[in-house]
């Protein structure tokens, strides 16, 4: 359904493309109303609102009204009113979805309004995770890591030591799973399974020193790179490490809430660095953040920078002087930040970072710290067009091999088939 109305987007938008654009820079005298969407839960629901007021307190004439939905409702709400020519003015963009958007010419060159949004305080390798052929699609939000989220608690209650992540292996951590699984008497599993987001695939692959995606867009990782991932996985399942398949595909298909990690039935998982408040509050229970394991032994390394989120503009405004300003003020203005924190991740904006650091909690300081001290390699290449759905096909191979329907072997090169044959299709 997405992939329909992405394409009827194409038809619509190439026709139209620049109307957006064209328009002067200057603001409007007259009351001017825009609308903005974005996913999320209550708690960034409420945050933003309060951004929001603050924005139309500022700017009397700019009505800003939001449009919020969960991440599984989103993209589908979005590609339909893009398709209709009802997109939304400013929009929370996501990694994803960035280069199908933007080569369709759904999204605004934010370079065409920058008399409105300044980015001087955003560092170029920041800046460039949101460019696309060459034009600024997308302002990146704040910058996240992927990384081991430890519950202590329970390692503590198992007397289980935890493992020395400067130096641990994919191994080790298997190892210390099987450990916490057989001390957890079948309430507790040492490891929430992986293979449900295209994070970890990125990090298997880069660590082997291969990539997902080649500069020219293209599948480019060794199905052997592939298989080996998937054979991990299923071996975690069969030994009892992680939960059985159907208790994962349920937690996989839920909220973050609804994890193991959030529900205290397993001691690690992999995580962005940026969760890890979230997946406090949710569960109560003390966690810590680690390092990736395999990051010593591998051939390069598999940690990098990812934007946990940007701001875009639609190409069809009629407002993109309003609205740069708007995302301006999200961006840059120190009353935004005071309220959002580090609730979109650790703030792109280095002098908005600086800024914030004394004011976060005990958790979100951790992961502001993580990321700082993270080592980290060149980011991996924006998903190209046509790819948007990786994250679907990801989750689909790995529940056929841990339902055994499918060899890791069989799954890396169907995979890498279909995903292929999605980007040549757009």
């Amino acid at each position: 359904m997405r992939r329909i109305a992405l394409a009827m987007a194409s038809v619509l938008m190439l026709s139209a493309c620049g109307s957006g654009g064209s328009a002067g820079q200057e603001l409007s005298k007259d009351p001017v109303t825009l609308r903005f969407t974005w996913w999320g839960a209550d708690e960034r629901h409420k945050r933003t609102q309060q951004v929001i007021d603050l924005f139309q307190k500022k700017y009397p004439n700019i009505t800003v009204k939001g449009e919020f939905k969960d991440w599984n409702g989103y993209w589908e709400s979005l590609a339909t009113t893009v398709a209709a020519n009802d997109a939304p003015d400013v929009i929370q963009m996501d990694e994803l979805y960035l280069s199908s958007y933007a080569e369709r010419g759904a999204l605004l060159d934010l370079g065409t309004v920058g008399k409105h949004l300044k980015t001087a305080d955003f560092d170029k390798s920041a800046l460039d995770t949101g460019v696309v052929k060459g034009k600024q699609y997308a302002l990146p939000v704040g910058l996240s890591t992927y990384a081991i989220v430890a519950n202590t608690d329970l390692l503590d209650q198992l007397k289980i030591k935890l493992p020395d992540d400067n130096t641990w292996s994919w191994e080790d951590l298997k190892k210390v799973g099987d450990e916490v699984s057989k001390a957890g008497g079948g309430k507790v599993t040492g490891l929430q399974s992986l293979g449900f987001e295209a994070g970890g695939v990125n990090i298997w692959a880069r660590q082997a020193g291969a990539a997902l995606f080649d500069a020219n867009g293209k599948v480019a990782v060794p199905p052997e790179v592939l298989a080996s991932y998937w054979t991990y996985i299923r071996d975690l399942a069969k030994q009892g490490v992680t939960p059985s398949p159907s208790v994962t595909i349920e937690r996989a298909g839920g909220s973050l809430d609804q994890s193991g990690t959030a529900t205290n039935a397993s001691v690690f998982a992999t995580w962005w660095n940026t969760q890890l408040s979230s997946l406090t509050t949710a569960s109560g229970a003390k966690l810590k953040l680690l390092r990736l394991p395999g990051e010593t032994q591998a051939k390069s390394p598999g940690a990098y920078f990812k934007s946990s989120m940007y701001w875009s503009i639609s190409s069809r405004s009629k407002h993109p002087a309003e609205a740069a300003l708007f995302v301006d003020f999200l961006a840059n203005s120190q009353e935004a930040a005071d309220i959002l924190l580090t609730d979109r991740g650790v703030p792109a904006n280095k002098k908005i970072r600086a800024a914030i650091t004394p004011k976060l909690t005990e958790t979100d300081k951790a992961a502001a710290e993580y990321l700082d001290t993270a080592k980290v390699g060149q980011a991996p290449r924006v998903t190209p067009n046509g790819a948007s759905d990786l994250e679907a096909i990801i989750k689909r191979h790995t529940e056929e091999v841990l339902f055994d329907r499918e060899t890791p072997e069989q799954a890396a090169k169907s995979f890498i088939t279909e995903l292929q044959a999605e980007i040549d299709g757009a």
